[in-house]
């Protein structure tokens, strides 16, 4: 399990492309490979809402990273995670290949479908099948046989605070641009050409 409390030298961050979460963390899980340094800690994201990951999850800056086992329900105490849309694919720098989805969720706040909107997102990344079934079929035997948990089956989590909710514009959130326009002192005294 990673340790939370990771100290990276000086002048490193953890900012991982989706690329690198997949190959360098996801699949090396999966193949029960180590990974160094192990950063990332295994959390079972559900029963947390999204405000209380701090100190049980990876973080960097404004977002957190967790290893989950990928599962059906995602019902907290206080809301739930909904899906904004189909899965992404995640495709290799180097050959093009697709080597892993990445799907989308908005947490609510109350009990679905009522619930309301948060501003807060979350990236479940997974392997591809064809990923999570690679390597030989002898070294898969060996790992099947050592343990029965179906390591197919971990993604990993990127938790954060959406500071700019443009998306959804019902005219109730003012965009990032109305916000500017609106910081500037007098707009009476701007003069526009007619």
């Amino acid at each position: 399990m990673g340790d939370r409390n990771v100290n990276l030298p000086p002048g490193f961050r953890f900012y991982p492309t989706d690329e690198e979460l997949v190959v360098h963390f996801l699949h090396r899980k999966v193949a029960l490979l180590p990974c160094h340094p192990d950063v990332i800690p295994d959390l079972d994201l559900y029963p947390y809402d999204p405000w209380d990951l701090d100190g049980k999850a990876m973080a960097e800056g404004n977002k957190w990273y967790f290893y989950s086992r990928r599962t059906e329900s995602r019902i907290t105490e206080n809301g739930y995670w909904k899906s904004l849309g189909v899965d992404e694919p995640i495709f290799s720098s180097s050959s093009d290949a697709n080597i892993g989805m990445k799907k989308n969720y908005a947490f609510y706040i109350g009990e679905p479908p009522e619930g309301v909107k948060t501003n807060w997102v979350m990236q479940e990344y997974s392997l591809c099948d064809s990923s999570s079934a690679s390597g030989t079929s002898r070294s898969s035997s060996r790992r099947k046989t050592r343990s029965k948990i179906d390591y197919s089956k971990w993604v990993i989590c990127r938790v954060y605070e959406w500071t700019c909710d443009n998306d959804d514009d019902d005219g109730a959130e003012l965009s990032c641009l109305d916000e500017v326009f609106l910081s500037l002192d007098d707009l009476d005294e701007i003069s526009f050409p007619h």
